[in-house]
């Protein structure tokens, strides 16, 4: 048998209505990924803004640790100007108000050998095997303060000193 015209029609129709449908099949798969597919996750951190601590007397911390600290107190009696600001008792006085241990500071004079005012001043406070020394005056511009080691003898000042009996 020979196919008629009619039949030939019918079967292209059909080869193509089958033909539309895989194609349509194809591209909805290639559009929709299914469940195989990584989800996005948008996370979004805002960091917590802190306030840096501000210095302290750490009475079990080292030299250097408090040498913060130290300079804080040295720089706020040196901003009060005046003539206390070349005063040794005024740093004295300030720092044993902020907790550090008179019996462990030294202090040089503040007059020189003839009477003038002195050019500079050191002060210090010995702590264990170190010192926080500082020095202020009209020849050092702003204050200088440092941990050194201490000295042979535990004090932190090389040369006179005066007495702190205030």
């Amino acid at each position: 048998m020979t196919p008629t015209r009619g039949a030939a029609r019918t079967a292209l129709a059909a080869l193509a209505v089958f033909g539309v449908v895989a194609l349509t099949g194809c591209t909805a798969l290639a559009e929709d990924p299914g469940p195989t597919a990584t989800p996005t996750v948008s996370i979004e951190v805002t960091p917590t803004p802190t306030e840096p601590a501000e210095p302290a007397l750490r009475p079990e911390g080292t030299a250097a640790e408090n040498l913060e600290f130290f300079t804080l107190v040295v720089e706020e009696v040196w901003a009060a100007g005046g003539e206390s600001a070349v005063a040794g008792r005024t740093y004295i006085d300030a720092l044993t108000a902020a907790g550090f241990d008179k019996s462990a500071m030294q202090v040089t004079e503040d007059t020189s050998t003839v009477g003038n005012p002195a050019e500079s001043i050191q002060f210090s406070v010995a702590w264990g095997e170190e010192c926080l020394v500082g020095q202020v005056g009209p020849a050092t511009g702003d204050p200088f303060t440092v941990v050194v080691d201490a000295l042979p003898d535990g004090g932190c000042l090389v040369g006179a000193t005066r007495p702190i009996d205030w």
